[in-house]
């Protein structure tokens, strides 16, 4: 892919965001086989879409994981987006016994933004035309 830099070009922070967000990936795919296999009669349509969405989210965020390791620019927005959601999320969790769940969410997706929006992460993930010359310009 002619956006892609070497990975020798992909600057640490850029690293630890893939990282984190291949992480996210894995456990929602991990939740969506869990939620499979405890699909029971009257729920079938509700545990079956939970079951798509979720392994289709986890694998989502695996392809974009892929692209910040690349440090492919069109990566950057959709990781940017999964994490205000994920955001969201943790706000949700917020109260009771799921506290934890929400402070690990919010840790996770604050780290990701903070790790892609450092100076080399930005600088790595900028559209710069001058990096391929046979893309044309529009």
């Amino acid at each position: 892919m002619p956006t892609d830099s070497p990975a020798a070009a992909v600057p640490r922070p850029l690293k630890l965001a893939a990282a984190v967000v291949a992480a996210e990936g894995l456990v929602l795919v991990v939740l969506g086989i869990a939620e499979a296999l405890t699909i029971q009669g009257p729920r079938v349509f509700m545990g079956l879409t939970t079951t798509a969405f979720f392994v289709l989210y986890g694998v989502g965020l695996g392809l974009i994981a892929r692209g910040l390791s690349r440090a492919s620019t069109w990566s950057r927005g959709p990781a940017v987006f999964a994490q205000l959601i994920q955001l969201l999320m943790a706000y949700s969790f917020w109260g009771g016994g799921t506290k934890p769940i929400a402070v690990a969410l919010a840790l996770a997706a604050l780290g990701v933004l903070i790790a892609i929006f450092q100076k080399a992460s930005t600088e790595a993930l900028a559209d710069d035309p001058t990096k391929d010359k046979d893309r044309p310009v529009l």
